[in-house]
């Protein structure tokens, strides 16, 4: 396994989506330790806005701001374990295969 300090995003992770086409992606190439400090930092603060909507009924900006800052925290979170997770061996697909066997 790579080294955790040298591994980076990659750009996997779609978020906020209108019907069933993201609006955003998690972008490739940010460092994990970086993505995992402010994945930290967004749900930090979705926690504490959470809290609000819970107190101040008289608005519901609070809850929403939790909604996005928790969305975003999630998709970086879940782009860093697709870093992390090894990927299954590549095997040929059926036309490799084919062209590999010389009595086909």
């Amino acid at each position: 396994m790579n080294n955790p300090s040298d591994l980076k995003t990659i750009g996997f992770t779609p978020f906020l989506y209108n019907s069933d086409q993201a609006f955003f992606n998690v972008r490739s190439g940010i460092p994990i330790i970086d993505a995992l400090s402010r994945s930290s930092d967004l749900l930090y603060l979705a926690k504490s806005f959470a809290e609000d909507a819970a107190f101040i009924r008289d608005t519901d900006r609070h809850a929403w701001a939790a909604h996005y800052l928790t969305v975003m925290g999630k998709a970086l979170l879940d782009d860093v374990i697709q870093t992390l997770m090894p990927r299954p061996a590549r095997t040929k697909t059926e036309s490799e295969t084919e062209r590999a066997d010389p009595t086909s």
